[in-house]
């Protein structure tokens, strides 16, 4: 049963996950409440400690809180066992990472539908659907070259295409310009835009201040707690 009929994809409730190492005990995590809404584009901010990277593991259901409830599109994500998350993890969550985590011996259509294969579809759709994704990115022209024969910016939308290939509710991006020149970060931040424009809801975990402007909303955490929550007026386009 869902948590609430209301527009929120996302909702947390007294989040808390602690770790031990060596002698000293870690709160990474203090008690997050969140929501958001389906839709919005989410930046993550925080300095090294600050509980973003545990938050961002949550969220994509890579870790489970000590405490608290983790909603996600309207199922308790908290109370699933690894089985469970591994289930909504890879039909709910589509995953951009800063070192793109391509098959380097494949090309760009096979590492786009690699997610599908897990998921059991057949062969044709697979094929129709990482088309489909790689032509949202603007890739219609690069399926058959591997990530050897493509720019870093390239190699990112690919990354960005197997995430969306299977139609998530959200797209979480770990410093997705991290491995970029500037220029290029610009590039990926503009087709985020595009992205949330369409429809897309993002979150995006960065400590760099430019990337975030990107974003609708910014969500800043100090101490395993939200410090700051703010959404801005005018988003840079």
């Amino acid at each position: 049963m869902s948590e609430s009929t209301d527009n929120a994809i996302i909702r947390t409730r007294d989040l808390r996950r602690h770790y031990r190492m060596g002698g000293e005990f870690i709160h990474a995590l203090s008690g997050v409440d969140l929501v958001i809404e389906r839709g919005e584009y989410v930046a993550i901010m925080g300095p090294s400690g600050s509980g973003k990277s545990t938050l961002m593991n949550m969220i994509g259901c890579l870790d489970t809180p000590d405490k608290g409830e983790y909603w996600l599109n309207g199922k308790l994500v908290s109370d699933m066992n690894d089985r469970e998350l591994a289930g909504v993890r890879n039909t709910e969550v589509g995953f951009v990472f800063q070192t793109f985590n391509l098959l380097a011996r494949t090309n760009a259509l096979h590492n786009v539908e690699m997610p599908l294969i897990y998921a059991g579809l057949k062969r044709k759709e697979r094929i129709a659907r990482a088309e489909l994704a790689l032509k949202r990115v603007g890739l219609e022209d690069r399926m058959m070259h591997r990530p050897s024969e493509m720019s870093g910016g390239q190699r990112q939308r690919v990354a960005v295409a197997r995430a969306l290939v299977t139609e998530p509710s959200i797209l979480l991006a770990d410093e997705p310009t991290g491995n970029l020149d500037s220029a290029t970060g610009l590039e990926i931040m503009a087709l985020f835009r595009e992205l949330h424009a369409s429809g897309n809801t993002i979150l995006v975990v960065t400590h760099e201040a430019e990337i975030a402007e990107n974003a609708e909303r910014v969500i800043y955490l100090r101490d395993g707690l939200v410090a700051e929550d703010h959404r801005k007026d005018n988003v840079r386009h």
